[in-house]
């Protein structure tokens, strides 16, 4: 079923369009779109050929055709815009982070639960046919006791993009690298290890005068009791994300381009022949997919055409907030923070710095 969809935030909602949408022309059609910059506006609408234009979010949910609203505006217009468009009875797309707290995330699981449409989190870096082999291989339960894992997000960051005035801001943006660039690899490395149980942060702001940082490294002691180390920054000469996972029985060595790590090539180093054996024998029939939007929109797409749930869950956001609200807790407090978070966590309301609880 062809269903029509407004794009609202032309920031990364242009990507949406151009790496997702255009390429699913027997699923979406992007009907309207919606941004408060008028010359930003007239462009993608004129490369893209999208007659219906608007600067009006209220105009947007009160257009009876459109099937989705695909939120992609600055993190801290989030929350209100979810629950309107929830409200508005359509299904509804959200970027990262998805709201900006645990409150407010227990606020849209509440408002989705009686919603009429269906409401999904984007994560598109987990389409990948590196990533998505992994993680068949642990969800076979083949991979065995996980062990340890590394992260790396090393991006780079210049003048430029702080010149957009919200970005490096605690008021709108909302966090830095830890919630804006490494936000991805971490949901991906939770989705291969687990939860996460306790969490240790620093950070530094040294690249670029800015309030968030734009440096951190943390430690975590997963559920299963497995331990993970986390590096970012913005100031990599060499722009790069790469994870490595140890468990009992398969070493995961992923591909290190920066904005797709979870696309070929992985390494999957089975430790010994019998692994090899059972491994090679459960991918033997792996499927390629479309990667980054392009695959999560089409597997959205496909589960609202089978009546079935998103690809990627509100728990799937929710995890990855009490991530960001531990981070932060720690470097907040100096100590290991435990997860989940309780609603009584001086940053369940508010992780910013000085934030009141």
């Amino acid at each position: 079923m062809k269903r029509k969809v407004a794009v609202v935030g032309l920031g990364i909602g242009r990507a949406h369009i151009d790496e997702g949408y255009s390429k699913l022309p027997a699923q979406w059609e992007v009907a309207a779109i919606c941004d408060l910059d008028a010359a930003r506006l007239a462009e993608v609408g004129d490369a893209f050929g999208i007659a219906r234009r608007t600067s009006s979010f209220a105009d947007v949910l009160g257009m009876t055709d459109i099937d989705v609203v695909d939120i992609c505006t600055p993190p801290s217009l989030h929350r209100e815009q979810l629950l309107a468009a929830m409200a508005s009875g359509k299904h509804v797309i959200g970027e990262k982070p998805f709201v900006t707290s645990l409150a407010e995330m227990d606020a849209i699981e509440a408002a989705a639960a009686a919603a009429r449409g269906t409401v999904m989190p984007i994560f598109q870096y987990r389409w990948g046919d590196g990533f998505r082999r992994a993680l068949r291989v642990v969800r076979a339960g083949l991979a065995g006791k996980p062990y340890t894992a590394t992260v790396e997000t090393a991006w780079r960051r210049d003048k430029d993009y702080y010149d957009i005035a919200w970005h490096g801001t605690w008021a709108i943006e909302r966090g830095g690298c830890l919630l804006g660039h490494a936000i991805h690899s971490h949901d991906m490395m939770q989705e291969l290890m687990g939860d996460a149980l306790s969490v240790y942060a620093h950070v530094a702001t040294r690249v670029n005068p800015i309030e968030t940082e734009d440096c951190a490294a943390a430690t975590l002691r997963m559920a299963s009791g497995a331990v993970v180390a986390l590096a970012a920054t913005l100031g990599s000469a060499s722009e790069i994300s790469r994870m490595r996972l140890h468990f009992e029985n398969v070493t995961f060595e992923s591909s290190t381009e920066p904005y797709a790590p979870g696309n070929e090539p992985w390494q999957i180093l089975p430790r010994n022949a019998a692994a090899k054996e059972a491994i090679g024998a459960l991918l033997a029939d792996h499927a390629s997919y479309p990667i980054r939007f392009e695959g999560q929109l089409r597997a959205y797409g496909e589960a609202l055409d089978a009546g079935e749930g998103p690809p990627v869950t509100l728990r799937d956001a929710r995890r990855s907030l009490e991530l960001i609200t531990a981070l932060y807790g720690s470097v907040a407090s100096g100590v290991p923070q435990a997860l989940p978070m309780a609603p009584t966590h001086r940053g369940y309301r508010d992780w910013r710095p000085g934030a009141q609880p």
